[in-house]
């Protein structure tokens, strides 16, 4: 039975790179997987989807106009699917979290989704919340802030190392411009140690 898969974490839990390995997974035994993934990061280049550690595979890629329904008709007109893979989520419109909720629903296709819950600010993004409310299955990737505990939010800092706490809610980067951080340290991180 297909579902509506979210794979949720902060950065730097390993989410690109658990996408990659299911995905190859499925190719190993001989299945068909179509990968998606957010044109607005093209830090691997258009249309690619690599991990930190060195793997990377080609993609689709879906802007917020793109109708994500079609796009996977579209697909599976030239050939069976087996799985899609949607990475960075969380640039998902409701509208289009809600097409692939049609996908798995009407076109019986699993869809796998792997994004960040929240922004540097600790809101939610708009594909992520979606996501929240429409999966089926939802399972958290995990990471450590630097006192060991499990990391739950994301700190966005300037050259100098100090945090932000306001801007825009996109803002592409890695490891030169986000910090995982567990809830205690990014309140402090972020000025609200007594909040």
């Amino acid at each position: 039975m297909a579902k509506l898969y979210f794979h949720y974490s902060t950065m730097n839990a390993g989410k690109s790179t658990l996408l990659l390995q299911a995905s190859y997974n499925y190719r190993e035994r001989g299945m068909s997987t179509y990968l998606m993934t957010a044109a607005i990061d093209g830090r691997a280049g258009t249309g690619k989807i690599a991990s930190r550690i060195g793997i990377e595979a080609r993609a689709d890629t879906f802007d917020k106009d793109s109708d994500l329904f079609a796009m996977i008709h579209k697909r599976l007109k030239q050939g069976p699917v087996d799985c899609v893979f949607v990475d960075e989520a969380q640039f998902l419109s409701k509208d289009q979290v809600w097409q692939l909720a049609r996908a798995v629903d009407d076109l019986k296709t699993p869809v796998m989704c792997y994004g960040l819950r929240v922004d540097f600010r600790g809101e939610l993004f708009p594909g992520s919340a979606a996501l929240l409310a429409l999966a089926d299955e939802m399972r958290e990737a995990r990471t450590i802030c630097f006192c060991g505990k499990k990391a739950t939010m994301v700190v966005r800092q300037d050259a100098d190392g100090n945090a932000l706490t306001d801007g825009e809610q996109i803002q592409i980067g890695g490891n030169e411009t986000y910090i995982p951080l567990c809830r205690r340290h990014w309140r402090e991180a972020v000025g609200e140690a007594g909040a």
